[in-house]
């Protein structure tokens, strides 16, 4: 299955903040979209970075409250692993198992089209083996 037909059944919203945004801004962004990250981009297009609930709680551990005024842009990941639409869901489990990352960009052109979790990737998965599985009972009931 291809990062494409991910998309096309779960959406292509793509949910940004802006790097000076508060980490407060930004709980409230996850929370109103029920989303796990957002992309970090100061005009809503160019990617400055990626900013994920574990990234708030990693660095609440060491700051405290103090955290919630900070600005996203002193928590949130530079160096954003992407993927592009023609790409397999097969690729992406690697790319997020061997980098331990649960969000990845879909980039085409050079323009964000996209964001796919693991939550897609292992829907994804589970959907391909209910259909092996169907076409197995049907091979074997002849």
């Amino acid at each position: 299955m291809r990062i494409s037909e991910v998309l096309r059944k779960k959406g292509a919203e793509v949910v940004t903040i802006g790097p000076q945004a508060t980490v407060a801004e930004l709980l409230e962004v996850l929370a109103e979209h029920n989303v796990g990250a957002v992309v970090v981009s100061g005009d809503g297009l160019a990617m400055d970075g990626i900013v994920s609930e574990r990234d708030v709680v990693r660095r609440l551990h060491a700051m405290g409250a103090a955290l919630l005024e900070s600005p996203v842009q002193d928590i949130m990941t530079m160096v954003v692993h992407t993927c592009s639409p023609a790409d397999r869901v097969e690729s992406l489990r690697t790319t997020m198992t061997e980098h331990r990352i649960r969000h990845l960009p879909v980039v085409q052109h050079g323009q964000m089209v996209g964001i796919v979790s693991i939550g897609d990737v292992v829907k994804s998965a589970i959907s391909e083996l209910e259909t092996e599985r169907e076409h197995l009972e049907h091979y074997l009931q002849g």
